[in-house]
């Protein structure tokens, strides 16, 4: 960690000290009402994609679950904020993972040496982390990040996934880390959050999700062909305010055998089902939409 880092991280763990009662106390009379009615943090973008995914609900609706999103995205910076000091005792308690003994069962018993999870910004990914303390000693954990823009910031987030034993790695440093790691052959599992709004090059398929044409990251897919890997995905819910449950679903035990492209939108239509099911939880303020499919063919064909 870098000296520029220090100010920040010690600002950071001093206010991780409070009791999640006094946080949540914070995000209720502070934090909301200045994102929601001084600020006004991407409203508009948040009610036009919610309208728009969900068209079956009326405005009232609409509305209810634009309020409930904007409490539950409070909720999600205090409660990263709690994550540079919290136990793992704590950590294990609020976060129930469901699947995970299953999945490493099945993984010894057919030889897979790697899973690629994936997951959406949906409840507190952040917390997901956490997963890497309920597997065994045969197993490592690992999470594909972006590198965020601020160093400081990078290095705080950084700090806190890898808390409770696993690795950040980039996406472009993924298939090179999982590929030594078999090489030492250790069994890892891998997190990807897949539901970021891919650049115009990463851009390789469309499918309809919440009513939108949508392009999805295609990595795990790609990967999980390459390696026979075990795909996954993690459906969160959230039980009470401060507790998660944490469910891995198969996609695939042998991803070679679907056609290009069929696994990722496997990925789509079980995110989807997850987002119906709880929409406050998704990142509503993500311009997920912002680059469309004909801007995509036209690009397309000025290369060709």
């Amino acid at each position: 960690m870098s000296w520029r880092t220090y100010p920040a991280f010690a600002l950071w763990w001093l206010f991780s000290l409070l009791p999640l009662c006094v946080l949540y106390l914070f995000s209720d009379c502070l934090l909301f009402p200045l994102l929601y009615y001084v600020v006004r943090y991407r409203r508009p973008l948040v009610r036009r994609q919610l309208s728009e995914s969900l068209p079956e609900l009326t405005p009232k609706e609409h509305k209810e679950i634009e309020r409930r999103y904007y409490h539950t995205l409070c909720d999600y910076i205090v409660e990263i904020i709690k994550m540079m000091s919290i136990s793992p005792e704590e950590m294990r308690r609020r976060v129930q993972f469901v699947g995970v003994d299953s999945l490493q069962e099945m993984m010894m018993a057919k030889g897979k040496l790697t899973n690629l999870t994936c997951l959406g910004h949906f409840g507190n990914w952040e917390w997901m982390s956490s997963v890497a303390m309920q597997m065994t000693k045969d197993f490592d954990f690992a999470q594909v990040y972006h590198t965020l823009h601020s160093r400081v910031v990078d290095e705080l987030f950084r700090h806190n996934r890898e808390r409770f034993g696993g690795k950040c790695i980039t996406m472009k440093e993924t298939l090179r880390h999982i590929i030594a790691t078999r090489q030492r052959g250790r069994h890892e599992i891998i997190g990807l959050i897949s539901d970021q709004c891919p650049k115009w090059e990463a851009m390789h398929q469309w499918c309809d999700f919440l009513h939108h044409e949508t392009s999805f990251f295609i990595g795990a897919e790609a990967m999980g062909k390459r390696l026979g890997a075990v795909v996954t995905y993690l459906d969160v819910t959230r039980p009470r305010r401060g507790y998660y449950r944490a469910e891995v679903k198969l996609i695939t035990d042998q991803p070679e055998a679907y056609d290009d492209y069929q696994i990722t939108e496997l990925y789509a239509r079980m995110l989807e089902q997850s987002i119906r099911r709880d929409p406050h939880l998704w990142l509503w303020t993500h311009a997920r939409w912002k680059r469309t499919r004909e801007e995509w063919e036209k690009r397309r064909r000025k290369r060709i």
